[in-house]
């Protein structure tokens, strides 16, 4: 974000510039935001401040050309550094995981693992799929627009669990919602079928999703990936959840703790991202395949 033109011409092949006249509201709905970077030519100490804050709610690294910076007003963030970005010097306020070989690694373990998966396990996805079929007709698998990382939209698979046409028939369930916030659950949904309740409680209708890491837009471990019209009703903290890649397995499924309330969920989540490890990655893949082998899912 600029009002600078030199500063524009010169970096606007290297970043996207954001017109400086958008409300922080509006940027962070409208845009699909990894970092932000403010470079005024002059600093209004009272905005920056105010992008701080805002930046660390949702979990969006926020930099600023302004060597004087510090932490004011109570605002903190995982990391305060000095940096240089295509020569430009930037006070840095991290608010994501800072472990730059660790993230790597986990990128390399959600390929590896998932194309593992996707190979010894086809015989599997061939016998699932025989089985949805034998039940009755319609579609293998069930496709659904889901919300990744930075707000990123991308079409989640899954195995289908549910009668064709069930999405229709939700509004007419909503009174039988168990679930507070915006998600929508229930323990005995009529629409499940038979093959797909075996499928829900072993977890196994997940298998697909393996093909979404591949792709880039998954994680193996990760804060389950919502659908738009939950995330629109996010209050401005919870969306910090989406500042890492959603994830097939996270801590609150293999916690047992599934009736846990849509706040506590949240917090789970975002307790997961500031304490983020590949150790805790592992032992949340671990305590999954337990829960997988004893069917002790939803």
């Amino acid at each position: 974000m600029t009002n600078c033109k030199d500063t524009e011409e010169k970096y606007k092949n290297r970043f996207k510039i954001i017109s400086e006249s958008k409300k922080l509201d509006e940027l962070f709905r409208e845009e699909t935001i990894d970092e932000l970077i403010y470079c005024k030519a002059k600093n209004n100490q009272h905005e920056i401040r105010n992008y701080i804050s805002n930046c660390a709610e949702v979990g969006i690294s926020f930099h600023h050309f302004n060597e004087t910076a510090q932490s004011e007003n109570g605002i903190q963030s995982k990391l305060l550094s000095f940096r240089l970005i295509d020569q430009l010097p930037l006070v840095t306020y991290k608010n994501t995981p800072d472990n730059y070989l660790g993230l790597k690694m986990k990128i390399a373990f959600d390929f590896l693992f998932s194309f593992t998966v996707i190979i010894l396990g086809f015989p599997i996805f061939l016998m699932i799929a025989f089985a949805i079929q034998l039940e009755g007709s319609g579609p293998v698998f069930f496709k659904q627009e889901r919300i990744g990382l930075n707000g990123r939209r991308f079409l989640c698979f899954k195995f289908r669990t549910m009668a064709v046409g069930s999405e229709a028939l939700q509004a007419s369930l909503l009174g039988q919602n168990e679930q507070d916030g915006p998600v929508f659950k229930i323990a005995n949904d009529p629409r499940v079928t038979r093959i797909g309740r075996f499928l829900r409680k072993t977890s196994l209708d997940e298998l697909p999703q393996f093909v979404n890491i591949l792709r880039g837009e998954m994680s193996v471990v990760g804060p389950r990936p919502p659908i738009p019209t939950e995330v629109e009703k996010y209050e401005q903290w919870q969306k910090r959840r989406l500042s890492m890649k959603p994830g097939i397995t996270c801590t609150w499924q293999v916690s047992r703790r599934n009736n846990i309330s849509f706040e506590q969920w949240m917090r789970l989540d975002l307790e997961y991202i500031d304490n983020w490890s590949l150790t805790n990655d592992f032992l949340i893949v671990f305590k999954t395949i337990k829960t997988v082998i004893t069917a002790t899912g939803r």
